[in-house]
């Protein structure tokens, strides 16, 4: 019987939640104020936590970095109230498996709940893969296995040695750069350093520094103090605080102002920040892991980024190879990814088809696992039976060899030669035709040319449709319903 620890200074509460639980198989543990629950967490080993964010003696971010210092992977839900959302995907960043908002509804608490240990359980959660996964069969009679490594690695080359750089610097107190595409799994990477260093029970901070403002770059990433600024209600405690003892890893570093880069340095070289608007220094023991798509040391010479920061974050470097360089573990990925969908939808999805794997290996995949997740996910979710077939992905993932190979001008298109259909199957499927329309039709040679346009604008626009539509003068939605006229796409 699984155990749940909710934590609630409102008594009537935790008796709804007690009861509520205890009906549906689970072992439920009340504590009314955060210290208590921490003195005796030990002693109640809970599978989960359930936890208000308002105590009377501390908040729920307390409790949860608490937490975290004992059992770093237990799931923490927030019950919180709309007033305080902000807070609770602050927890986030910390840790914390989900929140849900007052009033609090059982059924959706409840889905949460099984969600959060389901993934526990699993220990499935991360993008890059582990070498103790073998490639699977090429046509699967059961359902996906599901690994009970917490990462997944590929078996290429590269990422052996990847694994190799990581046990060898994750030891060390080294500040690291992770080269990569967006969506590479540059994260993951860092997390899996964080989790084999010593400080592996302490916080793990992500920062995408791309999203962050200039206005409240150094808010976010230093604190503030009350009334520093306007806007400036409460005092703010920031990442680099959040993280103290463990490891903040800012994403994308190459996108910071200038300013704040300035500032970081002084983090970097004396382990000290100041919150805007404080006057006093707060000492810090972290370890910094930063990640860029583009090489710093051009963006220093390009005046983009500091040549002194570069060189303080320097003292190793790792390279993670984009997933097109690594096609041997593009269906490692995908057999994980839809593992992972199938939990989620409910689903009992085998394989994919021989027919999906080809094109699989074969598409560049722009946007790396990400991509490869999402073109999963939206495939699982259009599969009825136990194969995903290619009727289920994207026209522009199958016909992207043709599409690629199109070179008419979006702005002068040239009269297109009618060719005969080919449905897509394993021979043909590299190289699939154009539609076929009457040869002595007006209306087809029309049709032909508004379909080369199409295709040449999704070619420059590396297949977003967004950007598709404005090189053609449409909006996206006309552009989804000229696709929809092409006898492929109601094919696919």
């Amino acid at each position: 019987m699984q155990k749940i620890l909710v934590i609630d200074d409102d008594r009537d509460m935790c008796l709804l939640l007690n009861r509520f639980l205890t009906k549906r198989g689970f072992q439920v543990i009340e504590h009314y104020n955060g210290r208590k629950a921490l003195e005796q967490i030990s002693s109640d080993k809970p599978d989960l936590i359930l936890c208000d964010f308002r105590l009377e003696d501390m908040d729920g971010k307390q409790v949860l970095i608490k937490t975290r210092e004992i059992y770093p992977d237990m799931p923490f839900i927030i019950i919180t109230g709309y007033s305080d959302v902000k807070m609770a995907v602050e927890m986030l960043k910390l840790g914390a498996y989900d929140y849900v908002t007052k009033p609090v509804f059982p059924d959706e608490i409840l889905v949460t709940i099984k969600k959060a240990l389901e993934q526990e359980s699993s220990q499935v959660t991360a993008v890059v893969a582990s070498s103790a996964v073998s490639s699977a069969p090429a046509v699967r009679k059961s359902r996906p296995a599901e690994s009970d490594e917490k990462y997944i690695f590929g078996k290429t080359p590269e990422m052996l040695n990847i694994l190799k750089q990581i046990e060898l610097v994750a030891p060390t107190n080294y500040s690291v750069i992770i080269y990569g595409e967006s969506g590479s799994g540059k994260e993951a990477i860092a997390q899996k350093i964080h989790e084999q260093s010593s400080r592996r029970n302490q916080p793990f901070i992500a920062i995408d520094c791309g999203a962050l403002s200039r206005e409240l770059a150094g808010s976010e990433l230093f604190g503030h103090e009350k009334g520093s600024f306007t806007g400036a209600l409460n005092q703010k405690i920031g990442s680099m605080e959040l993280a103290n003892g463990g490891t903040i890893f800012l994403d994308e570093i190459a996108n910071l102002p200038y300013d704040i880069q300035v500032a970081l340095l002084r983090v970097v070289q004396e382990r000290k920040i100041r919150r805007v608007g404080g006057n006093k220094d707060i000492e810090l023991d972290l370890r910094i892991i930063v990640a860029s798509n583009e090489k710093l040391w051009d963006a220093a010479r390009n005046g983009k980024f500091r040549e002194d920061l570069y060189h303080r974050f320097n003292e190793f470097s790792i390279n993670l190879p984009p997933l097109r360089e690594r096609a041997d573990d593009i269906l490692v990925y995908a057999r994980h990814f839809l593992a992972a969908t199938n939990r989620e939808l409910g689903k009992d999805i085998a394989d994919f088809s021989p027919e999906v794997q080809q094109v699989f290996n074969s598409y560049p995949w722009y946007g790396n696992l990400r991509e490869l997740k999402n073109v999963v996910k939206r495939a699982a979710l259009l599969t009825d039976g136990s194969t995903v077939g290619l009727q289920s992905l994207p026209f522009e993932i199958i016909y992207h060899q043709k599409l690629s190979a199109e070179t008419t001008p979006v702005s002068a298109p040239a009269v297109a030669v009618t060719t005969p259909v080919v449905s897509p199957t394993p021979e043909n499927l590299s190289t699939p035709s154009l539609p076929s329309f009457h040869e002595n039709s007006l209306k087809a040679v029309s049709i032909d040319a508004e379909y080369e346009m199409i295709v040449e604008a999704l070619k420059q626009s590396n297949f977003n449709k967004t950007k598709a539509a404005k090189l053609l003068n449409i909006d996206r939605k006309t552009l989804y319903n000229k696709m929809k006229q092409y006898q492929q796409f109601n094919n696919l």
